[in-house]
């Protein structure tokens, strides 16, 4: 596959259809395409319409051949397809498919920048640095959830916060889960390290953890006898011990001002920008999405790692078919076992819950031009760039190393998300075709469109316009830098689309693994 930052669409491209690689058997419609028209990149007249974003295949395909995009394989031919064809769930499948690895073979460090560039962050005690400064309510077990709902919305009747002008806002964390479930397993491990990850984020300014008191995740093993954070900012209570709702509402205004006392003490000064670490992801995605919006943010995410900052790619179910690319660019022989060992957990897991990797493209992603997991992921992989890929951590574990890494979740956007905040992120990055809609506090969420048509559509709700790499001949490079700029200002408090509009009172989705009991 080429380098994420070349400019696919200068290297071969009528203007109709565009080809990625001189190797690949298909070509991309760059729009609306009737039946019978004759394109430059297509010998013969195409056999019937073909909708923007979609496959159109330029040489003859053998049933059970590979077919090939981004110089790489995307399935095998179901049946035979002649030049002209429209090639898509129909006549091509995913197949049968074997990767070499390489571990380690192709990682080449990228050439540092220093210069010195900052960002206006909240420094925290513990040395980590926060782009919001908001007050978290943290919840043990769904059944706590309606009250830490209640008490946000109580002290924002109050006017609390007006007394706080530092403080961004009161924000509850509220899940499905903390119950009913093994206090021993996987799944208990996983909800352990992201709501700890949560009470620990440099983006909140303090915690009030509430629990119901009879859960199997206990606010006594969360706490677990030292202290979460290291500023003290954390308290915690259960409603069962406050004597019932309202009771565990007033108690918990008090400590909200206490706590808000503390969070407003903090204002933003000058970090490196070193300390911006960007999660990384796609949702709704579509034909141009590997074209477009995900190579340029490949090469935002190198010019931040070229900086000493950190960038997290995630959704090993949608890395599927593409993780050789990534073996290649791991650090060391053991961090590309480590991804491989990932993969090949999911193989079991899905297996025996009665699903398949070729699960996804979603109906919404086959729409949008998508077949295969194999075409999906080869496009998803763009967004991580070029550096090499230090090492692979588990769902919400904290990143403790600067660079590119990948952190193992599921590709439902709200949960990957979830685990790259837990594990860190200060800042979320989503690219998509589609037009998904959503924010993820405490981390402002940048939304960037792989095309301009859905951008034209939703413009109130995208930040950036990655459509005119394709439509305007913008360079990846220049898309790339100009989204690099933005992240900047972002973490520096310029509010995103989604902060604007309210999002992420739903969007905390930890990763439930196990039977629900």
């Amino acid at each position: 596959m080429q380098a994420p930052h070349k400019n696919h669409n200068l290297q071969s491209s009528s203007g109709d259809v565009l080809r990625l690689s001189p190797s690949d058997n298909v070509v991309i419609a760059l729009r609306e395409i009737a039946a019978a028209e004759q394109l430059d990149l297509v010998p013969v007249p195409l056999a019937g319409s073909v909708t923007r974003g979609h496959k159109i295949a330029v040489a003859p395909i053998a049933k059970g051949e590979n077919v090939i995009r981004y110089g790489q394989i995307i399935g095998q031919a179901k049946a035979d397809i002649a030049p002209g064809e429209h090639v898509h769930v129909h006549n091509l499948g995913m197949g049968a498919h074997q990767q070499d690895y390489a571990h380690a073979s192709a990682s080449y460090p990228l050439q540092s920048i220093t210069d010195a560039r900052t960002f206006q962050g909240y420094h925290r005690s513990n040395g980590k640095v926060g782009t919001r400064n908001y007050i978290g309510i943290l919840t043990t077990v769904n059944c706590s959830g309606s009250v830490a709902r209640f008490i946000a919305e109580a002290a924002e009747k109050s006017g609390l916060l007006e007394e706080f002008p530092n403080v961004d806002g009161v924000v509850p964390i509220v899940h499905g889960t903390g119950c009913g479930m093994s206090g021993d397993n996987e799944g208990y491990a996983t909800l352990f390290r992201t709501l700890a990850g949560y009470a620990q984020h440099p983006n909140f300014g303090g915690i009030l953890l509430i629990g119901l008191g009879c859960e199997v995740m206990q606010v006594a093993d969360l706490v677990g006898g030292q202290p979460i954070r290291a500023d003290g900012a954390l308290r915690y209570m259960t409603i069962q011990n406050e004597g019932g709702t309202r009771k565990t509402i007033e108690r918990g205004l008090e400590q909200l001002r206490g706590i808000a006392e503390m969070a407003n003490k903090a204002e933003r000064a000058p970090a490196p920008i070193s300390e911006i670490t960007v999660g990384m992801q796609c949702g709704g995605s579509d034909g141009y999405s590997g074209i477009t919006a995900n190579p340029a943010l490949g090469y935002a995410s190198d010019l931040l790692v070229r900086h000493g900052g950190t960038t997290i790619l995630s959704e090993t179910s949608e890395i599927y078919g593409a993780e050789h690319l990534l073996t290649r660019r791991a650090e060391s022989i053991e961090v590309g076992q480590k991804l491989i060992e990932r993969v090949r957990w999911w193989e079991d897991y899905t297996e025996r819950n009665g699903g398949e990797m070729d699960n996804n493209p979603s109906p919404g992603n086959k729409r949008g031009g998508l077949t295969t997991i194999l075409e999906k992921s080869l496009g998803a992989v763009a967004k991580g760039g070029t550096a090499p890929m230090r090492d692979v951590y588990q769902f919400g574990e904290i990143i403790d190393k600067h660079g590119f890494v990948f952190m193992d979740s599921p590709g439902f956007d709200p949960c990957s998300v979830t685990g790259q905040v837990a594990s860190g992120a200060n800042l979320i990055v989503f690219t998509t075709g589609r037009g998904s809609v959503s924010g993820y506090q405490p981390t402002p969420c940048i939304k960037l469109s792989t095309n301009s048509e859905m951008y034209a559509r939703m413009s109130e709700d995208m930040d950036l316009n990655c459509g005119d790499i394709v439509t305007d001949g913008v360079s990846i490079e220049t898309k790339g830098e100009e989204l690099f700029e933005i992240l900047i200002r972002v973490a520096s408090g310029e509010r995103t689309k989604s902060e604007e509009l309210g999002f992420g009172g739903v969007e905390f989705v930890p990763w439930q693994i196990g039977a629900v009991m």
